[in-house]
């Protein structure tokens, strides 16, 4: 099983479990399973925090903290608790540019405007003409991209680029003295 599907398997098993939870009939069970949780969150935390201290005062413990940084799976639990060691937006655009080759090759592109409180703010530009939903499966490959190295990102607003209208050609004509002129440029034949 590859690391991102494994990530995705446990995240899902968790949601599932936090669904079951807040659903429960007995409001008194849920606030002592909804607190144990949280509890067992915050010392993972604090046990992550130290272990990446500890890992950081040791030669070649920074660059084993980015590689480690780049698995999915340890990803994922170093940005629920707010340790990655790279910058949200570094994240973000590293996913933008891995979605690129893919939009292009389908007439898109994407383009990062602005991030503010957890949303990721982008600007589409360009569908794939011969498909029926290429706007949606464009959006989608780029939210994947992203949830998928910043799970931290609350939401992903898109809006799409203004149309660029054609250029028009004009047809430029060579007199007799060897000047360019067009339609409406004076002709002194």
């Amino acid at each position: 099983m590859t690391q991102a599907r494994e990530f995705s398997r446990r995240s899902e098993r968790i949601e599932e479990l936090v669904t079951r939870i807040e659903s429960s009939g007995d409001p008194a069970m849920r606030a002592v399973a909804s607190e144990l949780l949280q509890a067992v969150v915050e010392l993972h935390g604090v046990a992550l925090a130290r272990v990446l201290d500890a890992m950081i005062e040791l030669p070649g413990g920074r660059e084993t903290l980015d590689r480690l940084g780049s698995d999915d799976l340890v990803s994922g639990v170093l940005s629920l608790h707010d340790m990655h060691p790279q910058p949200l937006e570094a994240r973000v655009m590293a996913a933008l540019e891995e979605a690129r080759p893919y939009l292009q090759s389908h007439g898109g592109d994407v383009e990062l405007t602005h991030m503010a409180e957890g949303s990721v703010h982008l600007r589409m530009r360009g569908t794939c003409g011969h498909c029926s939903s290429s706007a949606q499966t464009l959006k989608n490959t780029v939210e994947e991209a992203i949830y998928r190295v910043a799970p931290e990102v609350v939401a992903i607003v898109t809006e799409e680029a203004p149309a660029v209208p054609e250029a028009q050609l004009v047809t430029l004509q060579v007199n007799q003295t060897g000047r360019t002129h067009g339609p409406s440029a004076y002709d002194p034949r």
